[in-house]
């Protein structure tokens, strides 16, 4: 499974506070889909599966 965290969202251009209110969203989305390790506070990577649902696009996969 390919995760995304907030740096990487800052990485591809979006801004900090928008980042993270995306993997907040993204966590939640997937605590409605039954996933309950994703209400973990301190957890800060979510699925990039869930994070396209949200944004409606595609993210590129990393290139190291």
């Amino acid at each position: 499974m390919i995760t995304v965290t907030k740096r990487d969202l800052i990485e591809l251009g979006y801004g900090p506070s928008f980042a993270a209110d995306i993997i907040k969203k993204a966590k939640e989305l997937m605590v409605e889909k039954g996933h309950t390790y994703y209400q973990s506070r301190k957890l800060d990577r979510v699925p990039k599966e869930a994070v396209e649902e949200l944004l409606g696009i595609t993210l590129p996969d990393k290139q190291e």
